[in-house]
């Protein structure tokens, strides 16, 4: 996936109301854009660092731009915008880049399916039936360690897709977790029970009810974005932040 239009380069002020962050281009012009990533992104900021983003000239829009990427202080490239995950993905399943799930007659977009009011990202229709696939996108990264970890924060939501992908696979429906792993420089993945206990649990529970766990990692330039790689899953893993997080 290539970005278009082309990303701009800024440096980072500040990242506030979730949704708002100002940013400075070199030309030292001053910009509000869209922050498309509901997450904590720890470790994914940080006041003057570069930053990518897309401009936009419609006219309709309330800010000029969405943020895009961002450089960590790991020195990582990160993908923020948390909603390029699913198109990655959907583009690495169309061209046969996850092979384990190869395959598929048909794939379906934000299918309604489950006991809790929820919608899967994916459905794949294979001759021997369903399968229900949920994306995750991943950024979290640390200093010491080539392995990310999910969730960035709190997410009831997240614990809530795995446990319709439980029931699913209790009843025999071929059930997928994918991590897209949107950052740079990692070899694996781990629940990140230090900031979400119960996410960490649900993913184990899952796992033990016949859910599949997969990871992809990308690669990632501020000029184009791919899915290319297995990730290895390391769900007995436990890490340690610090100790506000981990308290």
């Amino acid at each position: 996936m290539r970005f278009s239009p082309e990303l701009e380069e800024g440096r980072l002020i500040q990242r506030y109301k979730r949704f708002l962050a100002d940013i400075e281009t070199p030309s030292g012009e001053r910009l509000t854009i869209h922050c498309p990533n509901t997450g904590s992104m720890f470790n994914c900021m940080m006041p003057g660092g570069r930053v990518w983003f897309s401009r936009s000239n419609d006219p309709k829009r309330k800010l000029p731009g969405t943020w895009e990427i961002s450089e960590t202080p790991q020195g990582r490239f990160a993908c923020v915008n948390t909603g390029r995950a699913n198109k990655l993905v959907e583009e690495a399943l169309l061209a046969g880049v996850i092979t384990e799930l190869d395959g598929f007659t048909a794939l379906k977009r934000e299918v309604a399916y489950g006991q809790e009011n929820s919608r899967v990202d994916f459905r794949l229709d294979y001759p021997e039936g369903p399968l229900y696939l949920e994306v995750k996108s991943v950024t979290l990264g640390f200093d010491d360690t080539a392995v990310a970890a999910f969730p960035d924060a709190v997410t009831q939501r997240g614990a809530k897709h795995l446990r319709e992908l439980a029931a699913l696979a209790r009843e025999g429906v071929r059930a997928v977790l994918l991590y897209c792993v949107n950052l740079t420089g990692i070899e694996g993945v781990r629940p990140a029970e230090e900031i979400d206990a119960a996410y960490a649990q649900a993913l184990r529970e899952a796992v033990s009810a016949g859910v599949e766990v997969l990871a992809y990692g990308v690669q990632l330039t501020p000029d184009e974005v791919r899915v290319d790689r297995r990730l290895k899953v390391h769900l007995a893993e436990k890490g340690v932040l610090n100790p506000v997080l981990a308290g």
